[in-house]
């Protein structure tokens, strides 16, 4: 892994799983129980940016998680997402997918998942056609 002393990530590891590429490591900051994020063994700044391989290795990671949470915590559901870039949301300049595990009840309604990034799209009515 290289060192980029500025990145969280390439400081420090507590690697719950990994593979080759990447590793699963517990949020700083859950959401809920149970949250984590799977990250790069190499500093990438951005998801585009990763190779098609430590792309796959961070999604075979992100199963493994799964199975790993459901075990220790028994989620009713998940949101699955990266935030690409600083108008994303992207606080942390290296790849990192969390996976964050949702309970029955830990909103009001949670229609629209991740649409929520922007609350006032996050709510909507399907249109049917006729």
């Amino acid at each position: 892994m290289s060192e980029h002393q500025d990145c969280p990530f390439c400081r420090s590891r507590n690697i719950i799983i990994e593979n080759e590429l990447a590793y699963a490591d517990h949020d700083t900051y859950p959401a809920s129980p149970g949250h984590c994020l799977v990250i790069t063994k190499r500093h990438v700044p951005e998801y585009f940016q990763a190779s098609a391989e430590e792309k796959a290795a961070i999604w075979s990671l992100v199963d493994e998680m799964k199975t790993v949470i459901d075990k220790t915590h028994q989620p009713d559901a998940y949101n699955v997402g990266v935030n690409i870039g600083k108008t994303a949301g992207q606080s942390v300049p290296h790849v990192h997918i969390h996976i964050i595990p949702r309970y029955e009840g830990d909103v009001e309604n949670p229609q629209g998942g991740v649409r929520g990034v922007i609350p006032h799209k996050q709510k909507y009515v399907k249109k049917v056609r006729v």
